[in-house]
């Protein structure tokens, strides 16, 4: 059983990486790994077919009139002679040329120039945004069949039932449980949906890029930017005034000239970390498939290089490694989600949270004075609830 699983994991490796990488080399062409995790308006297959996606454009004609067009395929765009294809080499002039380019696949990556007026907005399908809207669809699906379970009162008044509701409720009580009640407190029910949503989304993206012939909606930086703006504007908006006065006016305890260093520093604070938040799952799905891809690179250039006994000879330990690297992507779509989804908690609930400065200056004097120990220093070990996201913000600026 576990050699058929091993062998099952090999095959599955090598239709999802080895095939697009074999065919295209087989074509006398090279091998772009960049270009085979990069988003594209095609659907890969080979060696068996490539799909292309519908385009459509927003375009203004030498008039200034706006029309929406739209086509079957970059090919069908082309064709029609509405767009040139502009290649390396420069644009093509030829039906007989385009042709021989629409066979080689060369137009999926290539230019397409409006023959007459100008694009205003491409809102064609590319690929991870075909994953991306099939990962929401999961989410949707899951979300809505385990809330009717709920509703005829199954999981509520009595035990949840099958494999499914069960695994699911383990996860969305360790989210709410290990991630909103520690850092949003008692605020944390009203952040929950989103946090909830948004780990689910990233983790259906993320597991679409190991399925043979998939994509990871989250290796494209449009995709976690836009969730980084979500976490940012949720944020913003439920933020407390003590966020803002902190933001604005900088720290009350210090001195007004340090703070007019401080409100530039705090502005860009804010905004960094939520860049990095859409760099870091960017950063991290994207260099997963160009790991394999490059792993498995190295059999074509010993193939080049030294001939093919030396590719044979390399191709053991790359199909190893790529198998290696595979399972820790499946491990690795798990960690993101719930990095993506912790971090969030924490930058919303540092926006949330309350300070009472009045109450701490006054118990700060009050111990001053009468020489009082706090009471993390007298040795309870039991730190304030309310300085838990304060504790947590410094670990992230750090």
């Amino acid at each position: 059983m576990k050699k058929s699983l091993y062998a099952l994991l090999v095959v599955l490796t090598l239709g999802v990486f080895w095939a697009p990488m074999n065919a295209q080399a087989a074509e006398g062409g090279t091998v772009d790994i960049v270009g085979h995790t990069a988003d594209g308006f095609y659907l890969e297959f080979e060696p068996m077919a490539t799909v292309e996606l519908p385009r459509i454009f927003l375009m203004e004609d030498a008039s200034g009139s706006l029309t929406v067009k739209a086509y079957a395929s970059t090919a069908a765009a082309l064709r029609s002679g509405d767009f040139q294809l502009v290649l390396e080499e420069g644009p093509v002039k030829t039906a007989a040329q385009l042709e021989t380019a629409i066979e080689s696949h060369k137009h999926l990556h290539a230019q397409l120039q409006p023959a007459a007026g100008s694009v205003i907005l491409d809102f064609s399908i590319s690929r991870h945004l075909l994953f991306g809207l099939l990962a929401m669809l999961i989410v949707a699906v899951i979300g809505i069949s385990l809330a009717n379970k709920y509703k005829r009162g199954v999981g509520r008044d009595e035990a949840p039932r099958g494999v499914f509701q069960n695994a699911f409720e383990a996860l969305i009580i360790y989210i709410r449980d290990e991630i909103a009640k520690p850092t949003l407190g008692d605020k944390h029910e009203k952040f929950l949906p989103y946090l909830l949503t948004a780990f689910f989304f990233i983790l259906f993206a993320n597991l679409l890029g190991l399925v043979p012939y998939g994509a990871a909606a989250t290796s494209n930086l449009a995709v976690t930017g836009m969730l980084a703006v979500f976490t940012f504007v949720i944020g913003q908006v439920y933020a407390s005034k003590d966020h803002w006065r902190h933001i604005l006016l900088g720290p009350p305890e210090v001195p007004v000239l340090i703070r007019i260093i401080l409100v530039p520093v705090e502005i860009l604070g804010l905004l960094t970390r939520h860049f990095a938040l859409a760099i870091r799952l960017f950063a991290n799905m994207a260099a997963g498939a160009l790991v394999i891809f490059s792993l498995l690179g190295l059999i074509f250039i010993m193939n080049v290089t030294f001939g093919p006994t030396a590719a044979y000879g390399a191709a053991i330990p790359s199909i190893f490694l790529t198998v290696f690297i595979s399972l820790v992507k499946l491990l690795v779509a798990f960690i993101q989600a719930y990095v993506f989804t912790i971090l969030s908690a924490l930058f919303i609930g540092m926006s949330v949270e309350e300070h009472d400065h009045h109450d701490e200056h006054h118990e700060h004097e009050h111990h001053h004075d009468t020489g009082d120990l706090t009471p993390a220093l007298a040795g309870d070990g039991a730190a304030p609830e309310k300085t838990r996201v304060s504790t947590e913000r410094e670990a992230v600026a750090s």
